[in-house]
This record gives structure tokens, C-alpha cells and sequence, in this order.
């Protein structure tokens, strides 16, 4: 059973989430505020957490940079907030998802499955190890090396560093790498696409202002070069 984590102070959106997830063979562990979300996510060690921003205790995004502390767990924002500069926010904290309440639960779902995916350990084998000027990509490991030790980067950014390197040296669409790495349903969060890239320099590239191997090309999409 995948271990959820639903965090959320309004009784009636825990108990909703309680009944459909179980009823789908989550096995789900609710909190109601940051400090029980953090010793939750301690104690449970989920492989997918469900967080609202609006907590009563502290705001969501400091429970999300106390999980992020110490695990790479996917983290799904659950929040009345619509402005765009609070999804950029969320997703810069950390988050690898933005839903804004009210929601469909289909959609949640459907979001929940693409983050389990994300988060889960791949076993392709045969894959190649693709070495940079600056950083070392292992395909089959998913892990990325620079300086002689390991990059730590969430679910999220590996996912995107993957496709990219995956095509190395071709153009990736803005939409196709939406698509690839959320979901159909991703197809205009193009926000998603520039912040992400910008985690992925800042922890790769030697001059993340004058990128070598993450680069941009503009209104078209996303291109890596070695």
C-alpha cells in the first residue's frame, strides 16, 4: 500500500480525502496542523505527502522546507491561494505540485498517481552514464555527481534533468516536456518549467546566469547540451 500523508485543518476536505484514498488501497495518515505534519512525516516515513498552506499553527511552506530538510518525498500543495506568485513560491520551496481548493477529486488523484510515479525507484538497467564538463549524469542510478559528490535533487527535478538528458543535444518542446514529466493534464503550466530549470542550475551548472548545459531557447522550449 503507498503511504500518504494528508495535511489540513478543515475536517471535512481530511475526511473526504481519508475515504477516497482508502477506499483506492492508500494507506493514509491525517495531521491538522505543521507540527504534527512534521512528526507524521518522521514517524511514517510517507511516499507521498498532501499539504495545505493555510495551517494554524505556521505556514505550509515552512513544513514543506522542514520535510525537504531531510527527504525527497513528493509534496502536493493543497491551497486556496490562486495567485500565480503563490504556486511560484510553493513550487520554489520544494513542492512538486500545486492544486488550488475547490478541487475535483479525479483531478487530485490523478495528480497524487503522477507523484507516486515520480517518486517511485526505477530499475532500467543498461542505461548510460552521460558526463558533462561539470557533472556526471547516471541514467541507471538516477543520481547525479558534481565535484566528486552526489547532487541531491527531488523526484521533480530528476524527472527533468532525465528527459533532457535523455535528448541531449535536441530541442524538448516546453509542452512535450510538461507532458513527460507531469502529466497530460500539465500541458500550460509552463511556471512549473522555469522554475525547476532554475533549481537545476543553480545546483549544476558552474554560472547558473550563463548556463553551459541547461539551456533555454526561448518561446520554443528546453535543450541540453553536454
Amino acid at each position: 500500500m503507498t503511504r500518504v500523508l494528508v495535511v489540513d485543518d478543515e475536517p471535512q476536505i481530511l475526511r473526504a480525502l481519508r475515504i477516497n484514498l482508502s477506499a483506492r488501497g492508500y494507506e493514509v495518515t491525517t495531521a491538522v496542523d505543521g507540527a504534527s505534519a512534521l512528526r507524521a512525516a518522521a514517524e511514517r516515513n510517507p511516499e507521498v505527502v498532501v499539504l495545505d498552506l493555510g495551517l494554524p499553527d505556521m505556514d505550509g511552506t515552512e513544513v514543506l522546507a522542514g520535510i525537504r530538510g531531510w527527504s525527497t518525498v513528493p509534496v502536493i500543495v493543497l491551497s486556496a491561494r490562486t495567485d500565480s506568485a503563490d504556486k511560484v513560491d510553493a513550487l520554489d520551496a520544494g513542492a512538486d505540485d500545486y492544486v488550488t481548493k475547490p478541487f475535483g477529486m479525479d483531478e487530485l488523484l490523478a495528480r497524487l498517481r503522477a507523484a507516486v510515479r515520480r517518486g517511485a525507484a526505477a530499475t532500467e538497467e543498461d542505461l548510460p552514464v552521460v558526463e558533462t564538463a561539470s557533472f556526471t549524469v547516471d541514467l541507471a542510478a538516477k543520481k547525479v555527481v558534481r565535484g566528486g559528490a552526489e547532487v541531491h535533487l527531488t523526484p521533480t527535478e530528476w524527472g527533468m534533468l532525465e528527459v533532457l538528458v535523455r535528448h541531449r543535444g535536441k530541442l524538448v518542446g516546453q509542452k512535450a516536456l510538461l507532458q513527460e514529466v507531469w502529466g497530460p493534464a500539465y500541458a500550460t503550466e509552463t511556471h512549473y518549467l522555469r522554475v525547476y530549470l532554475a533549481q537545476l542550475r543553480r545546483k549544476l551548472e558552474p554560472e547558473p546566469a550563463r548556463p553551459r548545459h541547461l539551456l533555454t531557447e526561448a518561446g520554443m522550449g528546453y535543450r541540453f547540451q553536454v
